[in-house]
């Protein structure tokens, strides 16, 4: 005698399914994945370039402009060229002087998410 299954308990095709379900989950998994390492890695470069800037005005033989230029410089060459705002401000800090370099660019967006902007600031001590 053999046995008779309903047509619901069957499950062929349902690896289909399940196939289907995973790679897209893993796959979004991955793309956010990859817009994070991108907007880390802009964050980075704009906090070196940034701090590099800082130094080069904090030097005695040179100005705000100098290290305005040179975090300028070293964020568009590591960026790729992207479009970067710097300002270097003089301030006193605790009766310190000291030199302040904000960069600022546009969020690179990998996929869907929307515009934004990544600062980041950077300080030092005058040597003057």
């Amino acid at each position: 005698m053999r046995s008779i299954q309903s047509p619901a308990a069957d499950d062929s095709g349902s690896a289909v399914a399940e196939f289907v379900f995973v790679s897209i989950l893993l796959a979004a998994l991955a793309l956010g994945l990859i817009q994070l390492t991108l907007v880390l890695h802009v964050r980075n470069t704009l906090l070196a370039s940034a701090s590099d800037g800082a130094h080069i005005a904090a030097l005695a033989d040179r100005s705000e402009g100098d290290g305005r230029r040179r975090a300028i410089e070293v964020a568009e060459a590591a960026l790729g060229g992207r479009s970067v705002t710097v300002t270097a401000t003089t301030s006193v800090v605790g009766g310190v002087a000291t030199v302040e370099v904000v960069a600022a660019t546009a969020l690179p967006a990998f996929l869907w998410w929307g515009e934004g902007q990544i600062t980041a600031r950077a300080h030092a001590i005058e040597e003057r």
